[in-house]
């Protein structure tokens, strides 16, 4: 609860038959009101304006807007609002997407009811909850690398090479010199890094190098 009323969620997931019984299920829980629901992103921010929600479960996938940008923009003008995804994508990129755009809170569907209201009511109060597994291997992520040049197994040798260089702060230009390669070769082998590594852009991939001791 929030205060002494209950705390006002708006679900959003574009699947009627999950949206309508999420709801159904949550309007029975004396701790949760549902003040709306929505199909898409676009209706979500436009349910968010009218509903005054406190909390808003978002799905990822779905028509016009996904839950990622809805909940970025949701952010941008209802800071006050806590976010919760509820889907079924497993995947580093989206969890960590999620986290970028604001999201305070990541749950698989299939969590039970319970788990599910404890986040509720959790990042209404202005917590951070994520289930178990997704927090396993939020820690994993986040924790200092090993100072070993094995620490990025999935690199070829050339791109760890080349992430070496880029740790070193060396420039796309100075790399192909560096190696005698094009520039766009470089810049292939970067691309090739960052996804490799799923890191947002090339300033997250050297913070992650250095700490595995490449760059010096």
């Amino acid at each position: 609860m929030t205060g002494d009323r209950p705390v006002r969620v708006l679900v959003v997931d574009d699947h009627p038959v999950f949206r309508e019984g999420f709801a159904a299920l949550l309007s029975s829980i004396d701790e949760v009101e549902v003040v709306g629901t929505a199909s898409t992103g676009v209706e979500a921010l436009e349910q968010a304006a009218r509903g005054n929600p406190d909390v808003v479960v978002m799905d990822v996938q779905m028509p016009e807007m996904d839950g990622i940008e809805a909940t970025r923009r949701l952010l941008q003008e209802h800071p006050e609002i806590g976010v919760v995804v509820l889907t079924m994508s497993e995947e580093d990129g989206t969890i960590f997407d999620a986290l970028r755009a604001g999201a305070r809170g990541y749950l698989l569907k299939g969590a039970e009811p319970d788990e599910v209201v404890r986040a509720i009511t959790t990042v209404a109060g202005g917590g951070v909850v994520f289930g178990a597994v997704l927090a396993s291997r939020i820690a994993d992520f986040l924790s200092p690398r090993p100072q070993t040049g094995t620490a990025f197994p999935g690199l070829t040798a050339r791109e760890h090479e080349v992430l070496d260089l880029v740790a070193a702060g060396l420039s796309n230009g100075q790399i192909a010199a560096r190696l005698v390669l094009s520039q766009k070769t470089v810049r292939n082998h970067v691309h090739a890094v960052l996804s490799k590594l799923q890191a947002a852009d090339r300033a997250e991939a050297i913070i992650r190098a250095r700490d595995a001791g490449l760059g010096r």
